[in-house]
């Protein structure tokens, strides 16, 4: 079987692939790209079985792609929505990778493409689309600016100076280059605001600017810290998503 992967996220399309070769050694993936239009072209050309597609990409969105997509081609959709539409996409029996992959996400969608039992491209779009329509009926703009209040003052600080987040109970600790601020934010609520191809969140109370991050580290045990570049101290990053750093 012929597969081909379509994320605007290489490190994620690259690490997605290295998985499914372990997972699927059979599974022959002949292509990797990074936009909409990309995928279409390697959906005609190929003809794959099955079609990895990211929903956000840059030429066209994944949901356009896989309109082009042949009654032999299956389509697994590659999406950074939150737990409610999760739910929702678990509900309809609609196949899909929440970023970041988990491994035993992966793993069943793995047996479940073997056994050839996920939805056709024409239900799968049809469930997808009238789904979006209700737990997100418009897609609205990433958060640019936070206000922190400082003493009796009210600070603005752009979201994109931020290193990283850190949870703190009912709060969120905002550590940018040369402060530590409090926001009153939890940091739950705050990740549905951030945009999520530049936020990454790598701890249960972690989210980070990937921009900063200068490199992974592997520990004797294991474990995964990271470096960043406006910060001195090391940002640990959880078992669950370790895999976004494996090839860092």
């Amino acid at each position: 079987m012929k597969a081909i992967i379509a994320d605007d996220e290489m490190h994620l399309a690259e690490d997605l692939r290295h998985r499914l070769n372990k997972l699927w050694p059979e599974l022959q993936i002949t292509s990797v790209v990074h936009d909409g239009v990309a995928a279409a072209i390697a959906l005609a050309e190929i003809k794959p079985d099955i079609a990895f597609l990211d929903i956000c990409m840059p030429g066209q969105s994944g949901l356009n792609v896989a309109r082009s997509a042949t009654g032999d081609c299956r389509v697994v959709f590659v999406t950074a929505y939150d737990d409610h539409a999760v739910q929702a996409f678990e509900q309809a029996a609609v196949d899909y990778l929440l970023k970041p992959v988990s491994d035993e996400r992966l793993a069943r969608c793995v047996e479940r493409l073997q056994q050839r039992s996920i939805a056709e491209p024409d239900a799968l779009l049809a469930r997808l689309q009238k789904l979006l329509a209700v737990v997100s009926p418009e897609k609205t703009e990433s958060l640019r600016w936070l206000r922190v209040q400082v003493g009796q003052s009210v600070r603005m600080v752009a979201v994109e100076e931020v290193c990283y987040f850190q949870s703190a109970d009912k709060y969120t600790t905002v550590l940018t280059r040369d402060a530590e601020l409090l926001l009153r934010t939890p940091l739950k609520e705050l990740i549905e605001q951030l945009d999520a191809k530049q936020f990454w969140q790598v701890h249960r109370g972690t989210v980070v600017n990937a921009r900063q991050i200068v490199s992974a580290h592997h520990n004797l045990l294991g474990k995964v810290f990271l470096t960043l570049h406006d910060r001195l101290e090391k940002i640990a990053v959880s078992r669950k998503f370790s895999h976004l750093f494996r090839q860092m």
